[in-house]
């Protein structure tokens, strides 16, 4: 393409041209040298020095522009304002000091809110899952989107839609269970709040990790996922193709592994032909940290650095993070020696400018540092943090125990994560990655050498006054509480054993707060890379748990960890059971409520929990010849079933449902079926459950699960109320990809279910999808609708579907 000079007033800054316009202006300005930029990154620290930005580490990497900054809040130990006068200073830089004044777009990671020092810590994915409530997700998505542009931020990392069905995988924690359709109304809630109406205010989420990357050999990172294209279609592709086609998704990140013998980083296939062709996408695609040249070092695919950003540019690789690498020098040579075309490095860079136009960086590519310290972290988001580890918080099992009443006398508290505030945190919270720089900086590199951390970069670790269990429990208690740590969550050391055991000898109840330490170095247990071979608690929490159970006191148990965690003694021994995951800053204050009967716990399993790795995978979903041994059925040593299934989840009010129907019993392909069921809370206070609408399908040309969420409801009630809930099921929902891997609506019976858990149901009816004497294609449909009605004479009103 041939360079143009810059007039005195270009197109491009003209806020009233087209934004395809100004795209093709600019880019028909710009030199190779300055569209390269746009493909590259940097870390923020790379332009500070001593905390403030520095034009003279600056100007050899912003000279010709770039795409992308790395983390201003997430990878430096700036506050919310300095966080702010960085980016401020970044951008003061491009459009003052580069030729063609090009803002950069930051990003930072925002799996559990904003990966920032000051920023709200919400409670990590598994445990938003567990609410079952998609519309506190978009709330969630929402503080952040604020809390990163009062920052100068513009780019989340988020959500991860990675389909997990394997709980050894350390990144369990950061997705939304094993259900496709269940994380895809999650993934969808996410992207439109982070996104939010118009991105000239929202912030631009990028949907990880493309595709298949929780499906890895033996639960372990980056290992290769080995998945046929029916499963790989229906299960792990659909919430990305949910959050392309419903939420408006803006950018995707490629996954670390390979799918049948090629990277996803290099798979054109994946990345442009189903991505963008089929789907429609218009967005950019992100490299994961460092992985194109993966493609090189990692996998061996590429003979060196040049080949592997050939490949990655190729297959629709967009942008390069977390530093620029291989689309450095290595693109220049791939160019020059006509590897790569300059028209695809033109569409590259196209999709970059698009983003900073809709995003109104040109416009406006500062924030008000005065205005964002009463951004972060504002009380309104904590309130939304709250509310949603209130809803995580899974009831697992309970004779009775819970809640601890007034007259329950006095409480033993123990356990490694009683009193740690940093143990209720998941592994991308900055406290987690604070961690893992002090690590990269101690190693002189971590990953790679593009994560090489300066000497002068200030690191502190801090979780800046989050409460404790204990904190939470002692300001309720008072002197009924008796407090002894036991154990460390991975230390070997039994030293403590004795006090635990005696406070637990001495208390009415032993409250038990053990399970996991997230983050990504080696003391953690659960994380990115932290993958484990068994689902027993680590270190010596198992055998702490025995001593104290040996005391004859009532035991309650507390676990916080990112995956369902402990022994068949645990789940056995201990009269309760409370699943917290990795609920964050508000997380302890949630605990305390459920453990005293402040709040009714009301979440339910995202995932299915294994009594063993041995059952590992174990999911609802499979196939009719799956989930048992022909023909004696069960293990030799155990039942095939899991500890606890899918939906699962217990409170202090039981429900139960009165009667369920189907309104017709034949349909049309394309038009919709109505399913009422009717419940009641028979318990003598105020509870909430999650309906759930499920379909089978026994007569399909191709084998289908023999079971499939298509549908929940949580549903509010007070004692005795009796509830209706309405589902909308439309049929083009209930299609598949059939032998010539067409997605289909077949004609035939469909099984409809509703209940509390993928076990606890009951048969709703069923109905025939008539066949199609036009043979017209049905367009495929990602949901459908539930109503809530109170049967005392309230309104409809809708419910999340």
């Amino acid at each position: 393409m041939t360079t143009v000079e810059p007039t005195t007033q270009p197109s491009y800054v003209d806020a009233t041209v087209p934004v395809e316009e100004r795209v093709s202006d600019l880019l028909a300005r710009m030199t190779r040298e300055e569209k390269l930029a746009q493909l590259g990154s940097t870390w923020a620290f790379g332009v500070l020095e001593g905390g403030r930005f520095s034009a003279e580490r600056a100007r050899p990497i912003l000279g010709h522009g770039l795409g992308h900054v790395t983390r201003v809040a997430g990878a430096t130990n700036l506050k919310a304002a300095q966080v702010a006068q960085a980016a401020n200073a970044i951008q003061r830089f491009l459009v003052t000091e580069t030729r063609l004044g090009i803002p950069a777009i930051v990003h930072e990671e925002v799996c559990s809110g904003v990966m920032a020092r000051e920023a709200t810590i919400f409670p990590q994915a598994i445990g938003v899952a567990s609410t079952w409530a998609p519309e506190l997700n978009g709330q969630l998505a929402d503080a952040v989107r604020a809390q990163m542009r009062a920052m100068g931020s513009h780019q989340g990392l988020s959500p991860v839609l990675d389909v997990v069905r394997d709980p050894r995988w350390g990144r369990t924690e950061e997705t939304y269970g094993e259900d496709p359709y269940l994380v895809a109304r999650m993934g969808v809630a996410f992207v439109r709040g982070l996104q939010g109406d118009d991105l000239t205010d929202g912030v631009i989420a990028t949907a990880k990790h493309f595709v298949g990357y929780g499906a890895s050999e033996g639960g372990l990172n980056w290992a290769p996922a080995h998945l046929p294209p029916r499963l790989l279609r229906e299960v792990y592709l659909y919430p990305f193709e949910a959050a392309v086609r419903e939420g408006g998704l803006q950018s995707v990140m490629a996954g670390y592994h390979e799918l049948d013998g090629i990277p996803c980083h290099a798979n054109h296939e994946l990345l442009d032909g189903i991505l963008r062709r089929q789907w429609g996408f218009a967005g950019s695609v992100v490299s994961d940290y460092f992985a194109v040249n993966d493609l090189h070092s990692y996998h061996h695919f590429a003979q060196d650095k040049q080949q592997a950003a050939t490949l990655g540019l190729t297959a629709g690789v967009d942008v390069e993070l977390p530093a620029t690498d291989a689309y450095a020098g290595a693109l220049t040579h791939a160019l020059d020696a006509g590897e790569v075309s300059d028209a695809r490095l033109d569409e590259a860079v196209s999709r970059v400018l698009r983003h900073k136009f809709e995003l109104g960086l040109f416009e406006d590519p500062y924030v008000d540092e005065g205005a964002v310290v009463t951004a972060a972290n504002a009380e309104r988001h904590r309130d939304v943090a709250l509310e949603i580890a209130r809803r995580s918080l899974v009831l697992l099992k309970n004779d009775g125990v819970l809640p601890l009443l007034s007259e329950a006398g006095t409480v033993a508290l123990i356990g490694p994560n009683a009193d740690d505030a940093r143990h209720l945190l998941g592994d991308y919270s900055f406290a987690a990655h604070i961690e893992a720089l002090i690590e990269a900086r101690e190693r002189r590199g971590l990953l790679g050498e593009m994560m090489t951390i300066p000497d002068d970069l200030e690191i502190d670790e801090s979780t800046d006054g989050v409460p404790t269990v204990r904190d939470e429990l002692l300001a309720r208690l008072g002197d009924r509480l008796r407090y002894a740590s036991g154990c460390d969550v991975v230390d070997p050391s039994t030293d403590g054993f004795g006090e635990a055991v005696a406070a637990a000898a001495a208390a009415d109840v032993a409250v038990l707060v053990l399970g996991d330490r997230s983050g990504l170095t080696p003391r953690a247990t659960t994380g990115e890379s932290r993958d484990r071979s068994s689902l027993d608690l680590p270190g010596v929490q198992e055998e702490l748990l025995r001593a104290v159970v040996a005391t004859g006191t009532p035991v309650v148990a507390v676990l916080v960890a990112g995956r369902p965690v402990g022994s068949d003694f645990l789940h056995e021994q201990c009269a309760a059971v409370l699943m917290a995951w990795l609920p964050g800053e508000t997380g302890a204050q949630a605990i305390a409520e459920v453990l005293l009967g402040e709040v009714n716990p009301s979440g339910r399993l995202p995932i299915s929990y294994p009594r063993s790795v041995g059952q590992i995978p174990v999911f609802y979903g499979h196939k009719v010849s799956g989930g048992r041994s022909h023909w004696h059925g069960d293990y030799v040593d155990s039942p095939v079933t899991p500890r606890y299934c899918f939906g699962h989840g217990l409170g202090y009010a039981p429900f139960e449902i009165d009667g369920a129907t189907v309104d017709r019993a034949e349909v049309r392909a394309g038009d919709s079926v109505g399913v009422e069921v009717t419940i009641t809370n028979t318990g003598k206070r105020a509870g909430e459950e999650v309906v759930q609408l499920y379909v089978r399908d026994p007569q399909a040309t191709v084998t289908r699960p023999v079971l499939e969420l298509k549908g929940f409801a949580r549903v509010s009630a007070a004692a005795g109320q009796r509830v209706a809930v309405r589902f909308d099921l439309p049929t083009a929902q209930l299609g598949f990809y059939d032998r010539n891997m067409d997605y289909t609506v077949e004609p035939g019976q469909i099984e409809v279910y509703v209940g509390f858990s993928s076990d606890d149901r009951t048969l709703a009816g069923s109905f025939v999808i008539s066949a199609d004497a036009g043979g017209a294609v049905t367009p495929k449909v990602y949901t459908g609708t539930a109503e809530v009605r109170d049967l005392s004479g309230g309104a409809l009103r809708p419910g999340p579907g």
